[in-house]
């Protein structure tokens, strides 16, 4: 019985076109492919970046931390800087793989989120042919030599770590420190309305973003803060404005009123005052004439 028909070896490799600052968070180095030769095997071996290759077709063995995994198409792997790895290509049908380099304090954070390390250094995709496409996006990127080489090809990693994410989940899912404590469901309440209190949100809308019931959410963040969340936006809101009023003398009462949310800058006079005793424009004349100041 004859194996696969033998394509022909090819070798490809482009740098980035573009030197960037030696603190930039996170630099792809260099991309490429290559349809390599029967038993080609560039190992065992350290590299002082990390590398992932993203097999197209083919096969191959990759050996990480004393673990050996049997790769094929639709298969990603990662070689952490200073790990000490080996991979060989099959005698039969040797693979034919993408690989993109990067660098940067940036790339370890991203990893972690994603899921990949040498303990967990494979990633099945499957048949997704996107995968292969955003690694050949980085190598075009650095051939063409544009303006944007670098930000695309960052986009492109990126996007690479979100696909890889997603393949991940299930396996991550079952680790014990993914479930979410109630705790865990506040805090995530107050990133949403401390990162978006300027937009018009609501608690329904954060509920329905956060994947639980109204009801529920409301229940577990006045037991955990000691304020409903209706109130909690209020007084974030307020104390906004009150920081803008101090700090922002140019702007108008209804400039900072829009700023932090509110669509109505009477209902917001009429708020600070309730909360501060104050209208925004005495508190902001009590800054500029402190009681007792002799003005």
């Amino acid at each position: 019985m004859s194996g696969p028909a033998k394509r022909p070896d090819t070798y490809f490799v482009v740098s980035n076109p573009y030197p960037t600052p030696e603190d930039s968070p996170l630099t792809v180095l260099f991309a490429g492919h290559s349809q390599t030769k029967p038993g080609h095997k560039p190992g065992p071996k350290v590299v002082d970046y990390y590398l992932l290759h993203h097999v197209l077709s083919g096969k191959g063995t990759y050996v990480c931390q004393g673990q050996t995994y049997e790769l094929g198409a639709g298969d990603s792997f990662l070689i952490e800087p200073g790990k000490l790895v080996n991979y060989m290509a099959d005698t039969l049908d040797p693979w034919h793989y993408r690989w993109v380099a990067f660098e940067g304090r940036l790339a370890e954070q991203l990893l972690q989120d994603t899921g990949l390390s040498s303990q967990q250094p494979v990633v099945h995709t499957g048949r997704k042919r996107s995968i292969g496409v955003l690694f050949r996006q980085v190598q075009l990127a650095f051939q063409h030599r544009g303006a944007g080489a670098n930000l695309k090809a960052n986009g492109c990693l990126h996007l690479l770590f979100a696909e890889f994410a997603e393949a991940l989940r299930p396996l991550r899912a079952n680790e014990p420190e993914q479930a979410t404590t109630a705790g865990q469901t506040v805090q995530r309440a107050l990133q949403y309305l401390s990162k978006q209190y300027a937009e018009p949100i609501t608690i329904e809308l954060m509920a329905e973003s956060l994947g639980y019931n109204r009801a529920y959410l409301s229940t577990l963040f006045k037991r955990q803060t000691g304020l409903t969340p209706v109130t909690f936006l209020l007084r974030l809101r307020l104390d906004k404005a009150r920081h803008l009023l101090r700090e922002r003398p140019e702007l108008t009462v209804e400039q900072i009123a829009s700023s932090v949310g509110f669509q109505d800058p009477l209902y917001f006079s009429k708020q600070f005052k309730r909360h501060y005793q104050l209208s925004p424009t005495d508190y902001r004349s009590s800054l500029l004439h402190p009681p007792g100041s002799g003005d």
